[in-house]
């Protein structure tokens, strides 16, 4: 398990030329309604401190895949909307993600395997909520597939089985592209 990440975004950097965090970044991003999400969540969203992601964002900003604009008011918060270029990077980056992720993790592991790989992440997940200062109980786990109570999102081009979890970007506006 800890190989796996330095694997991924290898592959990412190599296929897309975007870190494994980048693409988290701009993948979020694209799944909000508008393609904006303030900050403070987006870090909380990818498991980054603000200073980290503060200086992603600035990368991304720089190669015009994002924008950031001040929330008025009082206060430093900051929003993130992922541009057009953005969305079409993270777009055209989803297909290799699913196949990577495939390739090292899923493919190799049958029904079974995957329904406890399922039910262990559902408990790691829950394990690290209820020891995050301020967490209440856990939720419970979702019955569907799902992480934390949201469903997964697959992207057209990538087709990969419903059960493999793996987000990829959705649709204009946050709508689920279609199906095949």
């Amino acid at each position: 398990m800890i190989s796996l990440p330095a694997a991924l975004d290898a592959r990412m950097q190599r296929e897309a030329r975007l870190t494994f965090f980048e693409y988290m970044v701009l993948s979020v991003l694209s799944e909000q309604p508008a393609r904006t999400m303030q900050m403070s969540a987006l870090a909380a969203r990818t498991a980054a401190s603000l200073s980290r992601l503060s200086h992603v964002v600035g990368r991304l900003e720089k190669r015009e895949l994002l924008a950031r604009n001040r929330i008025p008011g009082s206060g430093r918060r900051t929003t993130a909307t992922l541009t057009e270029a953005g969305y079409d990077v993270v777009v055209a980056a989803a297909p290799g993600h699913v196949a990577a992720v495939r390739e090292y993790l899923i493919d190799g592991l049958g029904p079974q395997e995957l329904a406890a790989l399922r039910r262990i992440g559902v408990a790691v997940d829950a394990a690290i909520k209820r020891g995050q200062p301020g967490a209440g109980s856990a939720a419970s786990p979702p019955g569907d597939g799902a992480v934390d109570g949201r469903s997964p999102t697959v992207h057209p081009a990538a087709q990969p089985p419903a059960d493999t979890l793996i987000a990829t970007p959705r649709g204009p506006a946050g709508q689920e592209p279609d199906q095949p």
